[in-house]
């Protein structure tokens, strides 16, 4: 994994706009699917800590629903009522093609959601060849890196720069 490129201080930059008073009046959704139940509570904490950076932790409602499969039906649906939607889940790897069937659908999906709607979507999935890859990435005490993080400060940031 590398994080090459990847911005160094977007915890300032949240906490920057965090001050800013139409910035507070955010409503952000989370939405999580279920599966990996260790990987998804790292995200989710990484997610949340994202949202009580950028002074919305009230305002972030958090969502569960079965898988990641379910994620694009469940963001279109939270879109008609929040600024930004945060999708959280995790496909691993098997012996057959459903990773790349449910990476496909979940990608596409969301990334539909998010142009239809104009809503900001949060692209926290991963999609692991490994467990191991995922919790490297879920934002757990030894991971490098903390994707839910990340995919919070996306999209209040993409929110922020589009008002």
């Amino acid at each position: 994994m590398s994080k090459h490129g990847a911005p160094t201080n977007v915890a300032e930059e949240l906490k920057t706009l965090a001050a800013g008073d139409a910035f507070s009046q955010l409503k952000v959704a989370i939405v999580a699917a279920s599966w990996h139940e260790v990987i998804m509570k790292g995200l989710i904490d990484g997610a949340q800590r994202a949202a009580k950076d950028a002074g919305l932790a009230e305002a972030t409602t958090l969502i569960r629903v079965p898988g990641t499969f379910e994620l694009p039906v469940a963001a279109a649906t939270l879109a008609r009522d929040y600024d930004a939607v945060i999708a959280l889940g995790v496909v691993i790897r098997g012996g057959t093609p459903h990773f790349d069937y449910v990476c496909l659908a979940a990608t596409n999906g969301l990334t539909n959601v998010s142009v239809d709607t104009k809503t900001p979507i949060g692209f926290g999935v991963l999609t692991c060849d490994t467990e191991q890859q995922g919790l490297d990435r879920a934002g757990l005490e030894n991971s490098s890196e903390d994707k839910g993080y990340e995919a919070y400060s996306a999209a209040v940031m993409t929110v922020a720069a589009l008002a």
